[in-house]
């Protein structure tokens, strides 16, 4: 079959037909999305060699579970081994012998076809076209944010980066808080969330400081910089940007105003898939 494959260099090759492992499942992709972890994989991140991509929908092809066959998906994108410490705890994402789709020992869907566990696997509603549906992995990442933090009505949030994880995070944050800002730097993209009634400003205007939460996303290393500048006191920054570069950073003002500083990484699928559906995003 035929992948996109990074080996130093990135190529579309022929390679094997994945051999699905036992309760996994054979999927041939019908639509993958580019991340901006793929472009930095391509730039040294991670080490990672093997096919790429990880957001995808496609359609079962050969399963343990009958009721899968021929049925759209959408995948996790981390495998479990389920006797780790971790796995134990019932935190498989963080699991310590986990492959991670196209990202770590598992290679990706940016291929005609790509295998994974079953249990990792969302059934895409009918309602939901292929280019929609491929948005189910980053869309669900956003709404980690809200599954770590109770954001509240009267939150102020300022969304840093207007690339796809920030667009879809300040559209799941707007469901929660209508005080969000998406601040980036191409003014076509920042008119897609104005369209939505969600405000926006350009990455070189004034903008007022001292929000309960500050999401960065801008996919650089001095994006954590920006946000020690616009959080207030005890406020939280939460971390979405994954990059290949290390920024220095002076941390002294975080101890001192006692800034949480969160992670934030792979989140739920049902929410996602609903919000999809329903056109809340």
């Amino acid at each position: 079959m035929r992948a996109l494959a990074f080996d130093g260099t990135l190529q579309c090759v022929d390679v094997p037909m994945p051999q699905p492992a036992p309760g996994e499942a054979l999927i041939r992709v019908l639509t993958a999305g580019v991340c901006n972890t793929d472009l930095e994989i391509c730039a040294g991140y991670m080490g990672f060699r093997g096919v790429l991509g990880h957001e995808f929908v496609g359609i079962v092809e050969t399963s343990p579970n009958p009721h899968l066959h021929g049925k759209r998906v959408v995948g996790e994108i981390n495998c479990a081994c389920h006797n780790c410490h971790y796995c134990e705890l019932e935190m498989p994402r963080h699991c310590l012998n986990r492959s991670v789709l196209g990202i770590k020992g598992r290679d990706g869907a940016f291929a005609e076809y790509v295998t994974l566990p079953e249990e990792n696997l969302h059934l895409v509603p009918g309602s939901i076209r292929d280019d929609v549906a491929v948005f189910a992995e980053p869309t669900a990442a956003a709404f980690r944010i809200t599954e770590q933090l109770n954001v509240a009505e009267q939150d102020r949030v300022v969304v840093l980066g207007d690339g796809k994880l920030g667009q879809l995070a300040a559209q799941v944050l707007w469901l929660r808080t209508k005080n969000v800002v998406c601040i980036g730097k191409h003014t076509w993209k920042l008119e897609l969330l104005s369209a939505l009634h969600i405000k926006t400003a350009h990455a070189n205007d004034p903008v007022e400081g001292g929000a309960d939460i500050v999401v960065e996303a801008t996919g650089s290393p001095e994006g954590l910089a920006r946000a020690l500048e616009l959080v207030r006191p005890e406020g939280t920054i939460v971390l979405k940007t994954t990059v290949r570069d290390p920024a220095p950073l002076n941390l002294a003002g975080c101890v001192v105003d006692e800034v949480r500083i969160l992670g934030s990484r792979c989140g739920p699928f049902r929410p996602a898939l609903e919000a999809l559906a329903m056109g809340n995003v």
